[in-house]
């Protein structure tokens, strides 16, 4: 059996397991702890090495994968969604690496979740163009060709009537505006309209913890594409960059697994 550790950082949770890379299945309960409040670099240190520390000793004999809401470019956060703005230029890759003691394959959250639904979930083994969209504190985004990712895509950050749509349209607008799933829906539907005239996808999928209560709100929208749950809900992230640990994703990005 080949084991690794996936860490998923959000803007409002960090979690992490040991997971099987064979399966996907959690190995170990899924631990989380509360995002330290403005998600400063060193805060959020210190909380992924506590949350390690709580994952037991097998974890320091595995590989090991986190996820982060930035763009990654070489392990350096070019952005930041959710987390304090001290992020964006870090050598972040290196930081948690000297915090952990070993080598770690650090990438952006909504990727993590589209390979893992590209190896264990919804976008297995199809083909042409999946876009998955992650509901959640922001709106993270994950574009899949054939199977192969298409890293950064950030496109919750796309403008739609000259607004920032995840400030709208994200759960964590839904919940601080108390809106219905119909007047949700109402702001989701021209956004996934924008993404479908834009890519022309294949397939929409939609992840994140808010996919568990999919029936209330995805009926409501229209594409043409077919849009389906995300099938690993917010165990994504940690499942699909345990797996990235262990299979190097550049190779991924070069060798279509469906082609």
């Amino acid at each position: 059996m080949t084991i690794a550790v996936g860490i998923d950082i959000g803007g409002t949770g960090i979690k992490g397991a040991v997971v099987d890379i064979a399966t996907g299945e959690l190995l170990t309960e899924r631990m989380k702890i509360a995002t330290p409040a403005g998600g400063s670099p060193s805060d959020i240190l210190d909380t992924v090495e506590e949350l390690f520390g709580r994952l037991g000793d097998v974890a320091t004999e595995v590989p090991v994968g986190v996820c982060f809401p930035a763009i990654v470019k070489n392990g350096v956060t070019m952005s930041a969604a959710n987390v304090s703005k001290d992020w964006i230029g870090l050598e972040a890759e290196r930081l948690f690496e000297e915090r952990l003691g070993r080598d770690i394959h650090f990438l952006n959250d909504a990727d993590a979740a589209g390979i893992a639904e590209v190896v264990y979930g919804a976008a297995r083994d199809v083909p042409g163009l999946v876009l998955l969209t992650t509901l959640g504190t922001g709106i993270g985004t994950a574009l899949l060709y054939n199977g192969v990712l298409i890293p950064n895509t950030e496109l919750g950050h796309l403008e739609i009537g000259g607004v920032d749509i995840e400030t709208v349209a994200a759960v964590s607008a839904r919940e601080r505006e108390d809106l219905s799933w119909t007047e949700w829906v109402a702001r989701l539907q021209p956004y996934y309209t924008h993404l479908e005239f834009l890519f022309s996808p294949d397939l929409f999928i939609v992840g994140g913890g808010v996919s568990k209560s999919h029936e209330q709100f995805l009926p409501l929208i229209t594409t043409r594409a077919p849009m389906v749950p995300a099938s690993l809900r917010n165990n994504a992230g940690i499942m699909g960059v345990a797996w990235l640990s262990v299979n190097d994703h550049r190779a991924r990005y070069r060798d279509s697994p469906i082609a």
